[in-house]
């Protein structure tokens, strides 16, 4: 090959393909399935892999110290995802695995299980039809850093692992009170959580070991292993505070278990900010550009450009500014095409707005090649539209932009010379509002994965919702 030549790129099509398909990170699963389990025929492993379509399945840890309530967060998980609940003291009771026998007789003992026990214990147990086929979730296990080890020996690997943590005063306090129902296994709490069922109290327990001594003495052997356990997996768990009401918990845990690791597939940011006038695209496309580099191209931006190089796409365009109509599309599209077709744009990737305002916009935009992989709708009402527009003015002066509410000038003379862009009077604002939202149903049809945001807030908490969708995978073709 040349060295001097320029570099291949894939076509924009075929990387669209590769993402929604997830063409990458079924490779990589793949690859780390064979190099865990090493099987003597690949192929034939790779089959039977990919025919379990098991990979989307939930596989998480719950860990964290005693009273944490890792119980109630690993249940209600397994609850929410229709996944099966395992815990080490079911596993070594469990008579049907192989070696059920030899865990029992180290209880009977009051010894520890060893580790290499445990793994085997576990292994077998996931390698059940309901594990395989539902996912699990494993509650307070592994507790130990050679626990975790051993486990990624046997290639017992969970795709989310949840640390939960609260002060030792909290701990103790919940754990003096806990009470568990020996019909269910479902916890409860004399203070904070009491049953509602009569017959369900009358047959609550006092579980072992929960006195103020004891649960220091375990809160104490935990905080000298947590650590370790969060290093081995440091790449894919979360630290949640439980220190708050159960349902913020679990809220905070099922989203994470529901999102999926970062990737690293090679992927170019293309993204399309959709929204009625004063929702803040040009904001947001500013804050994206400035943090992830990307190409910030706004429509009417480019087409002033064009007229202004006098250019002989500009000569085209100039027509219609002067009479105050919208430009030919035809000519709109091969404006944005060579724009999109330049290097910077390839190579980093763009956010663009101002285009398209309609599904027949969409549509062509779509033929030309250039998909965009994310869609954001920045929802506003037409009342705030207008209060953000209409009551905004700027200084001829010195170029400053001012607003009746939220920035008034503090000198009189400055407010006297203010001048309000004729776009933004409320007449002009409201017919342009109203034109969007005819729209906009039809564009949300035509992107289907496109996500809604409320406009109506801080434009710093929308920048980061759309830096979290930016960062996640989009959702699995078909799902």
């Amino acid at each position: 090959m040349d060295a001097t030549g320029k570099p291949h790129r894939i076509p924009a099509e075929m990387a669209l393909y590769a993402e929604k398909h997830r063409v990458f990170e079924l490779m990589q699963t793949l690859l780390e399935a064979l190099l865990i389990y090493r099987p003597a025929d690949p192929v034939e492993f790779m089959i039977e892999h990919l025919l379990k379509d098991n990979d989307e399945v939930p596989r998480v840890f719950v860990v964290g110290p005693p009273a944490s309530g890792k119980t109630t967060i690993a249940r209600w998980i397994c609850k929410h995802l229709r996944a099966s609940y395992l815990c080490p003291q079911d596993l070594a009771r469990q008579r049907t695995l192989g070696k059920s026998k030899e865990a029992l007789s180290y209880l009977a003992q009051q010894e520890p299980i060893p580790v290499e026990l445990w793994a085997s214990l576990l292994g077998e147990r996931l390698s059940a039809e309901d594990c395989v086929n539902l996912g699990w979730v494993l509650d307070g296990f592994p507790e130990t850093r050679d626990q975790a080890l051993q486990l990624q020996t046997k290639g017992i690997l969970p795709r989310h692992v949840i640390v939960l943590y609260a002060p030792d005063t909290v701990l103790i306090e919940r754990n003096l009170g806990k009470r568990v129902d020996p019909y269910t296994q479902e916890v409860y709490h004399a203070t904070f959580d009491w049953p509602i069922d009569f017959m369900v109290q009358r047959r609550l327990k006092v579980p072992e070991g929960i006195s103020e001594q004891a649960t220091a003495s375990r809160l104490l052997e935990s905080h000298r292993n947590i650590p370790a356990i969060v290093q081995t997996y440091q790449w894919n768990h979360k630290a949640i505070n439980a220190d708050q009401p159960c349902v913020d918990v679990f809220a905070q845990a099922l989203n994470f278990v529901l999102s999926r690791p970062e990737s690293n597939a090679p992927f170019t940011p293309r993204v399309l900010l959709l929204g009625p006038r004063g929702s803040g695209k040009s904001l947001q496309a500013a804050l994206l550009a400035q943090k992830y580099g990307l190409v910030d191209l706004c429509l009417r931006e480019l087409l002033h450009e064009k007229v202004a190089a006098k250019t002989s796409v500009g000569d085209l365009i100039k027509p219609f500014f002067d009479s105050g109509y919208p430009v030919n599309d035809n000519i709109v599209l091969r404006v944005l095409k060579d724009r999109l077709s330049e290097q910077d744009c390839l190579a980093h990737g763009w956010v663009l707005h101002g285009f398209p305002r309609d599904v027949d916009q969409a549509s062509l935009m779509m033929h030309t090649g250039f998909v965009p992989n994310r869609v954001f709708f920045l929802n506003l009402p037409t009342e705030v539209a207008l209060q953000r527009l209409c009551q905004r003015a700027t200084d001829p002066i010195s170029g400053e932009r001012y607003h009746s509410i939220f920035k008034p000038p503090t000198e009189a003379e400055v407010n006297q010379r203010l001048l309000q862009n004729p776009k933004d009077q409320a007449g002009r604002v409201e017919v342009k509002v109203d034109l969007y939202h005819q729209q906009v149903t039809e564009l949300e049809d035509f992107y289907e994965d496109g996500i809604l945001l409320n406009a109506d807030q801080d434009p710093y908490t929308i920048f980061e919702h759309i830096e979290s969708c930016l960062m996640k995978p989009l959702p699995i073709a078909g799902q």
